[in-house]
């Protein structure tokens, strides 16, 4: 998958500006799994920022045409890739769908947001990925209505090992504005962190579970 490091370099000191990317490693975050964690990312704050919002928006088009061509359509996952598929699809004259975790419980029971034809192709928005499961149970759900999958986009990754295996698993390639290796370079770099600190951060890459132990 084709992947600009300058890209990735701009967008890991622009989620480091704006916060959106908190690095704790004295300090861990607890993740809803339960893991203790140095790295928190919210990349829902890009959009409260119009220059950083405008320039992911061009560069994930750009991405997302280089690597997979244009879909039929642009599905984002709920709810962190909501508004960024929708600007997505926007950029792109394509239509926009989005994918529930699980069916409603009311109304429609839909689990699938917006008028999807099975048969189409599909490109996925995603904000972050984590293991990767949430995401590809989105892809999951296009795939038993009948759309065929052509890649996943997303802005950030942890990198985590789990989370290859799982895309690998389903067959379903990823791409990602941004990674964690290049924006632990970038945060050295730029006096975010230190040296002692980036040591603790790609420890934790290597066996989140057991990283506090």
């Amino acid at each position: 998958m084709v992947i600009s490091n300058d890209v990735s370099l701009n967008v890991s000191e622009f989620l480091l500006q704006i916060k959106a990317i908190k690095l704790q490693p004295n300090e861990p975050f607890t993740w809803a799994s339960g893991i203790k964690s140095p790295i928190y990312c919210d990349n829902r704050k890009i959009l409260s920022y119009p220059k950083i919002r405008t320039f992911i928006r061009q560069e994930m088009v750009k991405m997302l045409e280089g690597n997979f061509g244009k879909p039929d359509v642009i599905a984002g996952v709920a709810t962190g890739g909501i508004a960024l598929g929708a600007l997505v699809a926007q950029e792109l004259g394509l239509p926009f769908v989005y994918v529930r975790s699980k069916q409603k419980e009311h109304g429609l029971s839909n689990q699938i947001e917006g008028h999807l034809e099975p048969g189409q192709s599909v490109i996925v928005i995603e904000d972050l990925i984590s293991t990767g499961k949430s995401s590809l149970n989105a892809v999951d759900a296009l795939r038993e209505f009948g759309c065929s999958i052509k890649g996943m986009v997303a802005i950030f990754s942890y990198g985590l090992d789990e989370s290859k295996e799982n895309f690998k698993k389903a067959k379903c390639p990823l791409v990602t504005l941004a990674h964690y290796d290049t924006m632990l370079t970038k945060a050295v770099k730029t006096n975010y962190i230190n040296q002692s600190e980036a040591k603790l951060l790609r420890d934790w890459k290597k066996d989140p579970k057991n990283w506090m132990k």
